[in-house]
Order: C-alpha cells, then sequence, then structure tokens
C-alpha cells in the first residue's frame, strides 16, 4: 500500500480561497496630448487632348510639387507618391472615340513642423489644377503618451484594488494577473476638413502669394485599459 504524499502540489484555485481571497479590478487611463505629425494629401491633375501631353503636363506639375516640398527640408519627415494613373475621356455618342486624356496623381507628406504646415498647405493649394486635404493629427506608434497612458491605467488598478481591500480591513498580498486590453489613439470624432481646392487652369497672371494658414493642432485622445488580479490577506468579517 503506498502512502500518499504530505505535501499539496494542487495548483491554486484561479478564483481565490478562504485563506487568499482575489480581487479583480479594471484600470483605465484617459488622456489629452498635443499631436506630434500632421499628415496631407496632395492630388495633381493634368488634361490634355492625347495621352503624351496629359502625361507631360502632370509630370511638370509633380515634380513642381515635390520641389516645392522638398525645400521645407526637416520639416517634412516623409514624402511619399500614391496612386498614379491616365485616363481617356471619350465623346459622347457612338464609337470609342478619344477626346482627352485626364492625369492624376496622389502624394502623401507627414510633417512635424506645425509653422511650416500652414505655409506649404497655403502654397499647395494655390497650384494650378491642385488639390490638398488635411491636415490629419496624429501621433507616431512609439510616442511616450501610449506608455504614460499605459502606466497610469496600472496605477489605478494597483490603487483600486487596494480601496477595495482597505475597506475589508485587510492588504493585498500578490499580483496574480495583469492582462493588457489595449492601449490605443481614439480617431477624431469628426474628419478633418480639406484644406485646398482644385485650382482652375484660368486665374488671372496679376494674382499675389495667398497667406499662410493658421492651422491649430487637434489634441489627441489616448486610452489606455488593464485588467488587474490581486489576492489579499483573509479579512476578518
Amino acid at each position: 500500500m503506498t502512502t500518499p504524499p504530505t505535501d499539496d502540489t494542487r495548483p491554486a484555485v484561479p478564483y481565490g480561497t478562504p485563506d487568499a481571497p482575489r480581487i479583480a479590478v479594471r484600470g483605465e487611463a484617459h488622456l489629452e496630448v498635443d499631436p506630434e505629425i500632421a499628415r496631407i494629401t496632395v492630388t495633381i491633375a493634368s488634361r490634355g487632348k492625347d495621352r503624351r501631353a496629359a502625361l507631360d503636363d502632370l509630370t511638370r506639375r509633380n515634380t513642381t510639387a515635390l520641389d516645392l516640398i522638398r525645400t521645407y527640408g526637416e520639416a517634412v519627415e516623409r514624402l511619399e507618391t500614391g496612386a498614379f494613373s491616365i485616363t481617356p475621356q471619350l465623346k459622347e455618342g457612338r464609337g470609342e472615340r478619344v477626346h482627352a486624356y485626364h492625369g492624376r496623381v496622389h502624394l502623401t507628406a507627414e510633417l512635424t513642423d506645425f509653422t511650416a504646415l500652414g505655409e506649404l498647405t497655403t502654397r499647395l493649394a494655390d497650384l494650378d489644377l491642385t488639390r490638398v486635404d488635411g491636415p490629419r493629427w496624429a501621433l507616431r506608434p512609439d510616442s511616450p503618451a501610449h506608455r504614460e497612458a499605459r502606466q497610469q491605467a496600472v496605477r489605478e488598478a494597483v490603487q483600486r484594488a487596494r480601496e477595495y481591500a482597505e475597506a475589508l480591513g485587510t492588504t493585498l498580498a500578490a499580483l496574480v494577473e495583469l492582462a493588457d486590453i489595449g492601449a490605443e489613439n481614439t480617431p477624431p470624432t469628426r474628419p478633418a476638413a480639406p484644406i485646398g481646392r482644385m485650382r482652375s487652369m484660368t486665374h488671372a497672371a496679376e494674382e499675389t502669394t495667398a497667406a499662410p494658414l493658421d492651422l491649430e493642432p487637434q489634441r489627441q485622445r489616448v486610452h489606455a485599459h488593464v485588467n488587474a488580479r490581486f489576492t489579499m490577506a483573509p479579512p476578518q468579517l
């Protein structure tokens, strides 16, 4: 006959025991911080009677916009070219006779200098057949604001658990589990309105340079949530 071992090797009950009651709490953090970057989208269009004319015109306008953006140096953290297209416009009626060709290219610029942002958007919107949309304010993925929100959520969870324990006349004993539900930068409640518009090819030669836009950065909301479980010393009930 085998004698069972005297020590209890069974795992601890996950929902706690009378000797080690468990507390489960939720910690939350909600911060408002200044944005770190601003993105604008530039759409450049062209039109020509034949495909080559539309392409050459689009190439020239695209080069002009790129050169303008690059003059802002380190204020522009990222510059990318997106979709490009040359589309035929057919004449009405029978057949497939081409009336003209339309070209379009999209640029995306990401800026960190918000003073330069207002001037650049104005100068881009002042170009012929150029549309500017944005800015879209954001934080970087590795922004310290995300870390601060997560840490604040953990501190709140610990404080809340301590308050529950104090209400029972006892103290926390150990942390059992900490679950990260998520910490993310919420999108703005309203989409940012377009800054520029499509310009006509027929503006007057005497038109002067437009005054820079005064852009007010949109505060960013950062949220973090955690679930935490603790054990506490048995209270005297």
